[in-house]
């Protein structure tokens, strides 16, 4: 796949996913996402400059959950759940990408969140983990920041919250 121009696509398939990764969509230097196994999205179903609770877009992903995921190994031996940081980096990945697919230039970072809510887990009965971001603000100064409010769902029960979810795109010397 050649490199791609912003809102050409609005979902993209886990190979494109992949494709980020190298920086073979967005381009050297730009936004990318990390390779597995902290890949931590196996589809973005939908992507919008307008909608959401702010108006401003929305950003829709897909987990696929298998009880043979890395994770489920480690934390924690005889009572394996998915580690919830895994779920919040991937609601920060998802907003790196979503600058990246807007045309933001730079690499993308995160730069934090206001406040987070855990009050659920994924355990490996669980089959399906969501990802639901509402765009808050996109600023482009200096330097390119976007920020979200997200939920992360386990079966269609939301478990995760983060509100003003914040990430920034990095060019040059700025990191």
């Amino acid at each position: 796949m050649n490199e791609i121009t912003a809102l050409e696509k609005t979902s993209f398939e886990y190979e494109e996913l992949l494709l980020c990764g190298e920086g073979k969509i967005f381009g050297p230097g730009n936004a990318r996402l990390p390779a597995p196994p902290l890949l931590m999205i196996d589809r973005i179903t939908h992507l919008s400059t307008t909608g959401g609770a702010y108006n401003k877009g929305q950003i829709e992903a897909q987990l696929d959950i298998n009880p043979n995921l890395w994770f489920f190994d480690c934390h924690f031996q005889g009572d394996p759940v998915m580690p919830g940081c895994l779920g919040l980096d991937a609601l920060w990945q998802l907003i790196g990408f979503y600058l990246g697919w807007l045309g933001h230039p730079g690499r993308g970072r995160a730069l934090g969140a206001t406040e987070v809510k855990f009050s659920g887990q994924v355990t490996p009965q669980s089959r399906l983990v969501e990802y639901r971001l509402d765009v808050k603000r996109v600023m482009s100064t200096r330097l390119v920041v976007g920020i979200a409010d997200g939920t992360v769902l386990s079966d269609g029960e939301p478990i995760y919250t983060g509100s003003n979810l914040r990430v920034g795109l990095f060019s040059g010397s700025q990191l």
